[in-house]
């Protein structure tokens, strides 16, 4: 059965938050969004705007493949 996008992008990110040491709340400070909204990335309920998909590949040193995973 094929995972969706969705929940493999959700996967990802929360693997490079983990991977990070970074708490929530320093990321979503980082990021300029509140705690909560990071929670909802990692719940799957939200994704990020590009722009802040971009301060969270920063923040996370991460590359967007990572993420989204092209080119698996």
């Amino acid at each position: 059965m094929n995972k969706s996008l969705d929940l493999i992008i959700t996967e990802n990110l929360k693997k490079e938050i983990e991977q990070s040491g970074l708490k929530k709340s320093e990321i979503a400070s980082a990021i300029g969004v509140s705690k909560a909204t990071v929670s909802q990335y990692l719940s799957g309920r939200a994704q990020p705007t590009l722009a802040t998909f971009s301060k969270l590949c920063t923040v996370l040193d991460c590359s967007a493949d990572d993420i989204l995973n092209i080119g698996k």
